[in-house]
């Protein structure tokens, strides 16, 4: 007989395990979900204790509303809408606070350059990716949420459209609108150099 590796299991057969009440289906599903719903949080609100609330309040609601899931469907972008929502949240309760942006000078959203690169050519990188975040975070919400999911969680346009519950068109368009906004704003950043 053979055992069966945790990452080989699909995501459905989980979710089927979980909602009859088998802990390890639960806990496996923490594991491999757990690290992208703070990701994707810390994309959207570039505060690191901020991304961990509303992960970890994502996580639990995620398994609180399990058993209504459809486990034919992909789990990364039902729990990626429910993530979103608690971020917007989030962002509505600062906004009445303290009337602040998104703005947060501890930003380290992406690695480092590789190892292999001059310190200069590093340098560099980590400049112009400070420079694209501040950039996404002055985007508007819709502009920015959509970029992170495209472009840096690399879901797919239909994906997108169950997380933000728009239409495949409305993404695309809205892809597109963002991308230019991004281009200016980064442009703009760099003292009206372009690319």
């Amino acid at each position: 007989m053979t055992v069966e590796s945790p990452d080989s299991i699909p995501d459905g057969a989980l979710v089927v395990d979980a909602q009859r009440g088998r802990r390890d289906a639960r806990e496996e599903l923490a594991r491999r979900y757990r690290r992208p719903a703070f990701l994707f949080a810390y994309q959207l609100l570039g505060n690191r204790d901020d991304a961990l609330d509303v992960a970890q309040d994502a996580m639990l609601k995620f398994f609180s509303s399990l058993e209504r899931f459809e486990s034919h469907r992909p789990v990364q972008p039902w729990l990626f809408r429910i993530v979103r929502n608690r971020a917007v949240d989030v962002v509505r309760r600062q906004k009445i606070r303290r009337a602040g942006s998104l703005d947060d000078p501890e930003r380290a959203h992406e690695p480092a350059a590789r190892p292999e690169a001059s310190p200069e050519l590093q340098a560099q990188k980590r400049q112009l990716q400070a420079k694209v975040w501040e950039a996404i975070h002055r985007l508007p919400e819709k502009q920015r949420e959509i970029l992170v999911l495209r472009d840096y969680q690399d879901l797919a346009y239909a994906e997108i459209s169950t997380v933000l519950g728009i239409p495949k068109g409305t993404v695309m368009s809205r892809l597109h609108g963002a991308r230019k906004a991004l281009r200016t704003a980064v442009a703009g950043l760099l003292g009206g150099k372009d690319g």
